[in-house]
């Protein structure tokens, strides 16, 4: 595929996990069946109502800025064969993160693998293994075990986030809290 649909793309700052402070070019593709409802951007969901953009489009757009690291995004952008698009940045020197559910086996060259597994759509193990972070959203409790359930099938260096559901950040970021003093 030469195209994807894509909801925005934009330039800023990474505000999670390990490249938290970094700039980098978001590709936000559309398309999305996991359903979380939770989703801070279920415009995302219907690949039909966001434009096809060619990669040549958005690497001209992303060679604009100095950074030099793409973070693929969605929706869940594993939904694509993203081999082409992969390898065209990888080609201008651009590092290529993708975050996603886990949920579809990865195709693409990455750099960097979040692995953000959701209870709506279960992860596959081929998609854990390439795990470099590991990220939960505690929405509440139960989330904290299903943390330690998806721990046991990343790699042992991934690096493991807990992340709030930020609209119920009061609540959730207190859990995360007690749970991290008590399991270091």
């Amino acid at each position: 595929m030469k195209a994807f649909p894509v909801m925005e793309y934009f330039y800023s700052i990474q505000g999670e996990g390990v490249y938290t402070g970094q700039s980098a070019f978001f590709i936000r593709l559309g398309g999305c069946d996991v359903g979380c409802v939770w989703c801070d951007v279920k415009d995302s969901w219907d690949a039909d109502k966001h434009p096809l953009k060619s990669i040549d489009f958005l690497l001209e757009e992303a060679l604009r800025y100095p950074s030099r690291i793409l973070i693929l995004t969605g929706g869940e952008p594993a939904m694509y064969d993203l081999t082409v698009i992969t390898m065209a940045f990888k080609y201008q020197g651009f590092q290529v993160h993708i975050e996603t559910s886990g949920a579809y086996e990865l195709k693409g060259h990455f750099d960097w693998v979040t692995f953000s597994p959701k209870k709506f759509k279960a992860p596959i193990a081929s998609a854990a293994a390439q795990a470099n972070e590991l990220k939960i959203v505690v929405f509440n409790k139960s989330d904290i075990a299903w943390a330690e359930e998806h721990q046991k099938m990343v790699p042992i260096t991934c690096k493991l986030y807990l992340q709030p559901e930020w609209d119920k950040r009061a609540v959730t970021e207190k859990l995360i809290f007690d749970y991290v003093l008590q399991n270091p």
